[in-house]
């Protein structure tokens, strides 16, 4: 997929996922710096420190919830002279399409993306992945990080041991609790920060993508939510890459998931200005 017309927008924006930094982001920020585009990749608020710093002490995000860290993207995108094209993984993926439902972006990208409201599709791998938090009422209130096995079954379950712990040791951080418990809670409540309407025809073209062997975010739940949009006269579509765990931004093979969610992205970003 490829166009040759000049790009609608030069700014990509990049929005990470829980346990994760802007650092797992570094393979894509490469490669679409090499394609001419100027990449921006904030942190969540609080996460901005040293990765180090950040796991000796998590209480700067013990309190962090949805709405803090969509306002936070919201304040940035509005901030820029055009409107971007947005990626996000895992959570930063639901944090996509919230902002392309509040009119932000030229067209959206969400990778592996958590459930927002209204998707109850919970697969056994997905519910085992977030135990780890939900497990203790009282990690609505910390940071929790992930052992290294855990990490292995929820991120990197198509890799060797050996390989997850290198993975591990370089990306994963303590991932605040609450984002978890918001979003598993979201269709029991009527102001839940990952709600959107799935009836909008006004928002920016939408790809969701999903990996075959994820556990966090099963595909089963980005097909679900790629139904859900059906309702909606924009445009929505779904793109499934085989043996993708949830570490597909690093995974052996990253490099065409990255230029599939560009050129799709730029594409579209170019009709929807044409239109």
């Amino acid at each position: 997929m490829s166009t040759d017309r000049p790009p609608a927008t030069d700014t990509v924006v990049l929005i990470h996922g829980l346990w994760m930094t802007p650092l797992s982001w570094e393979h894509w920020i490469d490669r679409f710096h090499g394609r001419g585009f100027r990449v921006l990749a904030p942190a969540w608020p609080g996460m901005e420190i040293d990765i180090e710093q950040l796991r000796a002490d998590p209480s700067p995000i013990a309190h962090l919830g949805i709405e803090e860290i969509v306002d936070h993207y919201d304040a940035i995108i509005r901030g820029m002279a055009e409107p971007p094209i947005i990626m996000g993984h895992s959570f930063g993926g639901a944090v996509t399409e919230v902002l392309l439902d509040r009119g932000l972006g030229i067209a959206g990208v969400a990778i592996d993306a958590a459930p927002v409201k209204g998707v109850a599709r919970l697969p056994f791998a997905q519910l085992k992945s977030s135990f780890p938090v939900l497990k203790n009422p009282a990690n609505n209130h910390r940071a929790v990080p992930l052992t290294p096995s855990e990490f292995h079954y929820a991120f990197t379950n198509t890799l060797s041991d050996e390989d997850s712990q290198r993975v591990y040791e370089r990306y994963a951080v303590p991932g605040p609790g609450r984002v978890l418990f918001q979003a598993a809670f979201a269709n029991f409540n009527p102001h839940a920060p990952t709600r959107v309407d799935f009836h909008n025809g006004d928002r920016a073209p939408l790809l969701l993508i999903g990996g075959g062997s994820d556990h966090t975010v099963p595909a089963a739940v980005d097909r679900s939510t790629a139904k859900h949009y059906r309702k909606s006269p924009a445009v929505t579509e779904y793109k499934e890459f085989p043996g993708r765990s949830h570490f597909t931004l690093g995974q052996d093979g990253w490099e065409e998931v990255a230029d599939y969610a560009l050129d799709w992205a730029v594409e579209h970003a170019a009709n929807r200005v044409a239109a």
